[in-house]
C-alpha cells in the first residue's frame, strides 16, 4: 500500500480526457472536482489521462452492455460494502436502484475492510455477468448474512460487474 496525496493531479485525473476512449453521452456526466483530497491507492496507479465518469454516467454505460461485452473505463462512486473476510470485493453505488460488484484483478490487492462509505475512484473493465446461486450464497456468507438470508437465495442474478486494476480511496 502506498499513500498518495493527490492535489492538482487528482483534479487533472478527474477532468482530463485522452484520445477517442469511450466518451460519455453528455459532458455534464463527466465528474469534475477542484477539491483537494487525500487518497490511498491500491493496485495499479490510475491513468491520469483517462476520463472519469460519475456513478450515474457509469450506470447508463452498464445499461448499454450485454453479457459478453466489456468496457475499459474509470469511474467514481461510494463504497456500500466490503468483503469482511479479507477485502477481496466491494459493492459500490451507481444510483438509488443500481450498484456494481467490484473484484480486483487476479486478487492482486484488497480493499480495506473499513472502507464502506468512502469515495472511491476505480479503473478497469466493466461488464454484465450472471451470478450463479452457489456464488451468490458464497458472497452472502462472506458478507456475514444470516442463514435465513442465504437460504432465501434461489435464483441467479444479473449483475453489473467491474474488475479493477487499481483503486484510489478517499481518506
Amino acid at each position: 500500500m502506498k499513500y498518495v496525496v493527490i492535489t492538482l493531479g487528482l483534479a487533472a485525473l478527474l477532468t482530463v480526457s485522452c484520445g477517442k476512449k469511450q466518451e460519455p453521452k453528455n459532458e455534464a456526466e463527466v465528474l469534475t472536482t477542484t477539491a483537494e483530497k487525500e487518497y490511498e491507492t491500491f493496485g495499479q496507479a490510475l491513468d491520469v489521462k483517462q476520463t472519469v465518469l460519475s456513478k450515474e454516467a457509469m450506470g447508463k454505460e452498464f445499461d448499454q452492455l450485454k453479457e459478453g461485452d466489456t468496457l475499459r473505463v474509470t469511474f467514481t462512486s461510494t463504497i456500500k460494502e466490503v468483503c469482511q473476510k479479507k477485502g477481496c470485493w466491494m459493492q459500490v453505488d451507481l444510483d438509488e436502484e443500481k450498484s456494481s460488484f467490484v473484484r480486483f484483478t487476479d486478487y492482486g490487492f484488497f480493499a480495506p475492510m473499513n472502507a464502506g462509505g468512502h469515495e472511491v475512484v476505480m479503473q478497469g473493465k466493466a461488464f454484465v455477468s450472471v451470478v450463479s446461486i452457489d456464488e451468490l450464497k458464497h458472497y452472502a456468507k462472506d458478507a456475514g448474512k444470516s442463514e435465513e438470508e442465504i437460504a432465501a437465495i434461489t435464483e441467479p442474478k444479473v449483475t453489473y460487474a467491474f474488475e479493477a486494476d487499481g483503486i484510489a480511496i478517499a481518506k
